[in-house]
Formats: C-alpha cells, structure tokens, sequence
C-alpha cells in the first residue's frame, strides 16, 4: 500500500505558511498532511490608534502611520503572514501593556490560541470529504496550552505522545520535546529524559520497520541538526563573512534512530538545516523553515510497505 505524505513543520504562526499546508494536500496528491511543531508565532506587533483615527504601527524600533482601512488591513495581513499577531490597542493600553509584562504574557497566549482554533476551524472546512488525515502537533516553542486547541477539531488529529496509524498501515510516534536550548523554551528537557519518552512511546510500536518517528528535534551530528553558533547575547558567530554552524540537534534521538530503525525520520527545529540523511535504514528528513517570508518549506515522501518509494524537497 502506497501513501504520499507531505510533512512541514516551524511555520511559527505564519498564516500564509499554514493555509498553503491545508491546501497542499489536493496540490501534491498527498494522502497524509504532517505539522511537525512550532505551530505559534513569537511576537505581537502593536496597531495603536491616535486621537486623528491613524493607526501607529511598530515594527522593532521603526514607527508606521496608517492613515486608510486598506493600510491597516494591508498591515495586518503581512504582519500575519510572517507569523506575528497584530494588536490594535488605544495609547492607555499600550502604555499599559509596556508597563507589566504580565499582561503581554497573558495577551500572548490570547492571540495565539485564538489563531490557532481559525486555523483548526479552517482545516476542518478544507479537509472535510477529503479522505485526508491530518496530523498537527506543537514542539518546543509552543505553550502547553495549545494542546486542547490541536486536540479539538473533526479533521485534525494531534498526535503528540502517541503511537497513530497514519492510514491503516504505518504507525507514527510524535514527540514535540526537544534537549536543551539556548532559549529555555516550554517544552525542553535533559537528554536522558528525551530518551524516556522516547522510549515509552516507542514500546507501543507494533511493526518498527515501517514506522514513522515524528521528532521535532533532529539527530545531533548529521547535515539536519547545524545551526548557527552563538555568542553570549545570543547573537550569531560569523567568520570570514559566514556564520559558525555547530550540531544542535539530540543525542536522545541519534540513539533511538540507530536503535529502533524505524522507516522514517521526521524532524524540524533547526530551520537552517533542511535535508535527509540516512541513518542506518532509516531516511531522515528537516524539510528546513523560511516562515517569515511566507515560504512553506516540505518533504513529500511517499512509503510503500516497509520501504521509501520516493521524496521531494518543496518550497512554495
């Protein structure tokens, strides 16, 4: 049996990025549509509203006015886009917002879940009659109150520490932990603890030759697992005009590669770093992340019984 998957994963918010993963299943004939984790944005752009009725849009340290309704939707949408949630917000409040982080916090959270149940609603809308099986799960990045917003549509599945079968045939473990990062994300653990989660979803495998690992941080020393080195304030390392790349991927899950050889590896995490790479049997891919350009980046690969048919880096 044949099944043409096509897996992306780090659109980090990006509207755009998410409804061309909706729409890439009738596109590329896919059977199975994978969001491998990071699905939420990073940052509110605040809309704020003047007393003459122009919105003041900041962007970083740049200030913007927007006089007209096409300026302020304009703005939105390429705010969106790149994966940011645009807040539109009176002067009081935003004073308010700059003066308690808690509130930012808090208002974070708001405009990501509210992003991301349109995003199921939407799913839901576009999948429905299609016969296609959808699979979104978080990753590091995202706040584990997420989790019940990916687990609460009718076409879409959240696979998150589980063992599914993806069409009958394939079993799919999903893990969205990731080692240690710089960052001090939600979801981020120690090696040996990777490992057991690892571990205790993997026990529940039933056929591991032709099983898919869904593992949102790739196998530490491989092409998929290099990222720019950085320095104490977390800036890039550059020599000789290009930055400094090390391994930043896991030891955790190189070991349960080699161990278990599942068919496939599917990993993200580190956007610089898109690829395959064979690890024993199993082909593992980093379909790679431009998110904020609203470029959706994918692996189609398409499985056949224990073996892998065919694959196909994508960008569009």
């Amino acid at each position: 049996m044949r099944t043409k998957v096509f897996f992306v994963s780090d659109v980090h918010g990006s509207d755009r990025c998410f409804r061309k993963f909706v729409n890439a299943g009738k596109f590329y004939g896919a059977d199975v549509l994978i969001l491998g984790g990071d699905v939420t944005g990073k940052t509110i752009v605040p809309l704020v509203k003047m007393a003459d009725g122009a919105v003041k849009a900041r962007e970083g340290s740049t200030d913007r006015l927007l006089r007209t309704t096409s300026e302020i939707e304009g703005m939105r949408k390429s705010v969106s886009d790149a994966g940011n949630y645009p807040y539109v917000s009176d002067p009081k409040e935003f004073e308010e917002l700059e003066a308690k982080p808690e509130l930012v916090v808090g208002l974070f959270k708001r405009l990501m879940i509210e992003r991301l149940r349109s995003w199921i609603q939407l799913a839901d809308e576009r999948l429905a009659g299609t016969g296609i099986n959808c699979y979104i799960s978080p990753g590091n990045d995202d706040f584990l109150e997420i989790d019940d917003v990916l687990s609460s549509g009718k076409h879409v599945t959240n696979p998150e520490g589980k063992v599914v079968e993806i069409d009958g045939q394939h079993e799919m473990i999903t893990l969205g932990y990731t080692n240690r990062t710089p960052w001090n994300s939600p979801r981020e653990v120690d090696e040996d603890v990777l490992q057991q989660k690892i571990d205790q979803i993997a026990s529940e495998v039933k056929k591991m030759e032709m099983a898919i690992f869904n593992l949102h941080v790739p196998p530490i020393d491989t092409p998929i697992d290099q990222a720019p080195k950085l320095d104490e304030s977390l800036k890039p390392i550059v020599s000789g005009g290009d930055p400094v790349m090390v391994s930043a991927g896991s030891a955790a899950v190189r070991r349960s590669i080699e161990k278990y050889q599942p068919l496939v590896g599917l990993h993200g995490h580190i956007h610089e770093s898109r690829g395959m790479v064979k690890i024993g049997r199993t082909m593992c891919f980093n379909p790679g992340s431009e998110y904020n350009a609203g470029v959706l980046k994918g692996i189609l690969c398409e499985v056949d019984d224990d073996s892998v048919r065919s694959y196909l880096l994508t960008s569009g």
